[in-house]
């Protein structure tokens, strides 16, 4: 069960505002893309556990599930069809400026279906419990690595890159977990 302080404290800070904030620190952003691109994390998931994280929570994964996959389904339909038509006319808005506009709105397009898909988390974290089962829980005790406890949020200890002589990650895979971790202890954690 959640501590109604931490609860507290997660409604009075949106996700969206944590994200614009956690997504300007140093090499954040670059961390982002390079997992997206190479690990193949949802950045909007990933900005939703920091943002639990910065409150002592974290989502059960029972809970999590559904919603993860709800929220996938939202990033393949609408936000990767916006990223990858931005893409498609990277080339040409180099050499026609009417492109160059097209390009630029739809790069706003894409920023506003980032920002619907963090505040359908939101949403989801905060929905009353009386309507649905319990989706959030105090973190049990601090971890002392945060990169590891954000990983784990993602892949169990048994599967993926982090099992045991499942081989490595690349290293810039490993360095972004690893400079996501290190902000994410830089915030001054929950009570």
């Amino acid at each position: 069960m959640c501590n109604s302080t931490r609860l507290v404290a997660l409604k009075q800070n949106p996700l969206w505002d944590f994200a614009l904030d956690f997504y300007t620190r140093p090499e954040v952003e670059a961390a982002c893309l390079c997992l997206q691109e190479q690990a193949q994390v949802d950045v909007c998931e990933l900005l939703f556990h920091a943002w639990l994280y910065r409150h002592g929570l974290e989502a059960k994964p029972d809970a999590l599930a559904n919603e993860r996959q709800a929220r996938l389904r939202w990033q393949q339909e609408v936000t990767g069809v916006l990223r990858e038509l931005r893409g498609a006319l990277k080339g040409q808005a180099q050499t026609n400026n009417g492109v160059a506009q097209l390009r630029a709105t739809i790069k706003e397009a894409e920023l506003l279906a980032e920002r619907e898909n963090l505040q359908r988390w939101q949403q989801w974290a905060l929905l009353p419990e009386i309507s649905s089962p319990e989706r959030l829980k105090n973190i049990a005790q601090w971890p002392c690595n945060a990169t590891r406890w954000l990983q784990l949020q993602f892949f169990s200890p048994h599967f993926h890159l982090l099992s045991e002589g499942a081989g490595e990650e690349p290293l810039t895979v490993k360095s972004a977990w690893g400079v996501m971790g290190n902000q994410l202890d830089r915030f001054t954690r929950a009570r």
